[in-house]
């Protein structure tokens, strides 16, 4: 008798069909509409997409930080195999910080200026690991000194303007993973930083992450991140994912055309380019956009159909490569 494969591991996170709106008074204006991914252990997952695209509020709905007018108007949120977008702000509290990191893209929101590095260490690891004062200090010690802070037990006494920016970064990628959380979401997190050091950071993040066995969101408008760190990409534009698979599947043969032009702006060493392609156009805003698909208005193989209907993801959920796009025959 044939073995019985093992099960699969469940997923670190599953967002399945996430629609968020704004809503005010009667208008009510879709921010993020039927937004799918998923997220299993030790694995990297980019989402990536222009300003406005709608990956931080993905990451904010998932930490369940979003206020009002903003509302979760469909879909559903599983974390470690329980669904969590239904759980009150209390218990989503004791998940956010403890069982789910976050690293912000600007160092100086995330710290507070008064207080020195090791006091902001020591109380978020008693807060989640429930340690003394003083093994919290030696474990808040042995975090600076695995995200590369020089001579960490003195560093502790600190404050953050004391340190630089790449320095204040990873002080926030160690208070993120203080609790040694299952999933980390990174948002923007290389954005303020200088370019010689965002590689290291980078590497310094997914490294650190697949050590505890982490699953991380990487939310970035940079392909050559996504290049570099990801094992798989979701592509998002106007609140709706419309690419999805594989990084290197993605990278060498993608299917939306909007996806191919964010890898052809990737500058290359030697192409020998005096200008880089650039795609025309601008992001429609949230409550603005065209009918049907709506990328159509910046595409250059956009059909008669692409201004009348909303293409579908093509494939099921968790599927190799999916696009939504009438010119794959995905819909």
């Amino acid at each position: 008798m044939t073995a019985a494969p093992p099960p699969l591991p469940v997923p670190v996170l599953d967002v399945i069909g996430l629609s968020v709106d704004l809503v005010d008074r009667d208008r009510r204006v879709p921010i993020l509409s039927d937004v799918s991914l998923r997220i299993g252990p030790g694995e990297i997952v980019g989402i990536v997409g222009e300003s406005g695209a709608g990956k931080s509020m993905t990451g904010a709905a998932v930490t369940g930080l979003m206020e009002p007018p903003l509302q979760r108007t469909g879909g559903q949120i599983h974390f470690d195999g329980t669904r969590i977008d239904t759980l009150s702000e209390e218990r989503m509290r004791r998940l956010r910080g403890r069982a789910i990191g976050m690293v912000f893209q600007d160092p100086l929101t995330a710290l507070n200026p008064v207080f020195t590095i090791g006091r902001q260490l020591v109380e978020t690891i008693r807060t989640h690991a429930g340690l003394s004062q003083r093994a919290a200090r030696e474990r808040a010690a042995e975090l600076l000194g695995a995200v590369g802070i020089p001579a960490p037990a003195s560093r502790l006494s600190s404050y953050p303007h004391e340190f630089s920016g790449g320095m204040r970064q990873r002080v926030v990628i160690a208070l993120a993973l203080a609790g040694e959380p299952k999933l980390l979401i990174a948002d923007e997190p290389t954005t303020a930083l200088d370019v010689s050091i965002q590689a290291q950071i980078i590497a310094l993040l997914v490294s650190r992450a697949r050590d505890i066995g982490a699953g991380v969101m990487l939310v970035t408008h940079d392909m050559g991140v996504i290049a570099e760190a990801a094992d798989k990409v979701v592509v998002m534009y106007a609140g709706r994912v419309v690419e999805a698979g594989p990084v290197a599947d993605v990278l060498h043969a993608p299917k939306h055309p909007y996806t191919a032009g964010l890898i052809a702006s990737i500058p290359r060493i030697g192409a020998g380019l005096e200008m880089l392609p650039q795609i025309g156009g601008a992001m429609p805003r949230a409550g603005s956009l065209p009918q049907g698909c709506a990328f159509h208005p910046r595409c250059a193989r956009k059909m008669a159909i692409c201004s009348t209907a909303v293409p579908a993801l093509g494939g099921e959920p968790g599927a190799p490569h999916t696009v939504a796009c009438f010119a794959e025959g995905s819909s």
